[in-house]
């Protein structure tokens, strides 16, 4: 389904990439799918790049919407350990690349704090490609809910942080094969 063309069947909320802004794209405008991963679309209008979330794909047609969120449901399942917070933020994507957070190198630091009756805080610094993206918040948000949706986590905090900053030298070897690069 990427670079087909839709029409949206109503207005849809989305997030212009990538200063971050909510906007909406109206009932009856084309848009093209450029990328459908982690349950979120992002397409292209006359107007430019938009990140459309799950709960808005229905704006697409219901066939699209099954098509593109398929298996993406956002609920966790399993047992909770810390590869369980890592494979939960692998299920977040940069908008405009077609990398998780994790192969990008954009995580820095995830600490797993136990608390009374078994629950869990998780804390992630991570950082983005660009200081001035605007999207830092929605990649963060996207990651917190990700992790909070995890058995037994009481609750996710995910702070945005410039140092180090990132470099390409910080995407792991599998999503320097994803990307072409080796």
């Amino acid at each position: 389904m990427l670079h087909e063309d839709f029409v949206l069947n109503r207005d849809c909320r989305a997030t212009l990439i990538p200063a971050g802004d909510e906007v909406i794209l109206e009932k009856g405008e084309t848009v093209t799918v450029t990328q459908a991963l982690g349950g979120t679309v992002t397409v292209r209008t006359d107007m430019g790049l938009f990140r459309i979330a799950g709960r808005e794909l229905d704006a697409l047609g219901e066939d699209a919407r099954a098509k593109l969120s398929a298996g993406d449901d956002g609920k966790a399942t399993g047992e909770f350990s810390e590869e369980a917070v890592w494979n939960a933020m692998k299920t977040v994507f940069d908008p405009e690349i077609p990398i998780n957070i994790v192969d990008l190198g954009l995580v820095y630091d995830l600490q797993i704090v136990p608390e009374a009756e078994g629950k869990n805080r998780v804390f992630v610094k991570m950082t983005l490609t660009a200081p001035g993206c605007g999207m830092g918040p929605v990649i963060a948000n996207d990651a917190k809910l990700r992790i909070e949706a995890l058995p037994t986590v009481e609750a996710a905090q995910v702070d945005i942080v410039w140092d180090p900053q990132w470099t390409p030298h910080m995407i792991t070897p599998e999503g320097r094969i994803a990307l072409g690069m080796e």
